[in-house]
């Protein structure tokens, strides 16, 4: 089992209203990440996931993409505190 690192994806486009945080919750589930994925008052969606390098480069792949009717335009990465949150929440 790898090291377990946390990071902070900032997801703009349309991104809000399409299904977006449900779906990267069943993502990040299937990934075995802990987090949540929640909408920000700019547009963007706000995802923090912890977890191992390979199952964060595999997230961070799909919300280059998102669910079918998203428009993703930019991720920014950052490094992120733990959230403090076994599994994956929306918020």
């Amino acid at each position: 089992m790898g090291t377990r690192d946390c990071r902070c994806f900032l997801v703009s486009g349309r991104v809000q209203g399409v299904f977006f945080r449900a779906s990267t919750r069943e993502q990040a589930l299937a990934l075995g990440l802990d987090g949540y994925a929640r909408n920000l008052p700019d547009g963007r969606v706000e995802v923090i996931a912890c977890g191992t390098a390979a199952a964060l480069a595999s997230l961070r792949d799909w919300l280059h993409q998102g669910p079918r009717l998203a428009e993703v335009t930019t991720v920014e990465e950052s490094a992120a505190e733990p959230p403090g949150i076994a599994g994956f929440e929306t918020r």
